[in-house]
């Protein structure tokens, strides 16, 4: 299935000269949605994985359903404020300010291979931090598995040796 075809690409936003790629469509899609999960698990086939891990909001739409169909547990990476126990935080520099991501301190324990899941890797900083979460919780980053990639934003650099996954790619 062409997975790229289902994503709709409206120019112009936010501001002029993004293409922005909108994923909802894809997710709409009765047939395409649940192929590309099966897709993006069949990435996946020979990495040791213990959980999936994934940042607020949109990797929670592919990161659950994920978890299930590889028959894992999820953890949610949250915006500071949103989890209710003991959490670790990592703030992070985006192009326009800054952010943070927080979990719970005891949702991943010491050696426990993570997979963390995105919807797009654009400029990487999200996902580097996502990361450094898992280093701080005593975790290991078995992979890092998007839906999509937008090619010559520098996202990769960002992530270090880790397997990087994708199961589309295109230009930003």
């Amino acid at each position: 299935m062409d997975f790229a075809a289902k994503i709709r690409l409206i120019k112009d936003f936010p501001r002029p000269g993004i293409n922005f790629r909108d994923i909802t469509t894809l997710l709409q899609d009765r047939e395409a949605f649940p192929k590309a999960v099966d897709a993006m698990a069949g990435l996946c086939r020979g990495i040791e994985v213990d959980l999936i891990a994934c940042p607020e909001s949109r990797g929670f739409i592919l990161g659950a359903p994920l978890a299930y169909a590889m028959g894992k547990g999820l953890v949610l990476f949250r915006k500071p404020g949103k989890l209710p126990g003991k959490t670790l935080q990592y703030c992070y520099q985006l192009e326009y300010g800054s952010d943070a991501l927080e979990v719970h301190q005891d949702a991943i324990l010491p050696g426990q291979k993570v997979l963390l899941v995105d919807d797009v890797l654009a400029t990487g900083g999200t996902m580097a931090a996502a990361v450094e979460l898992v280093k701080q919780s005593g975790g290991q980053v078995a992979g890092i598995l998007f839906l999509m990639e937008l090619l010559g934003l520098g996202g990769r650099d960002k992530l270090g040796n880790h397997p990087v996954l994708t199961l589309i790619k295109c230009d930003a």
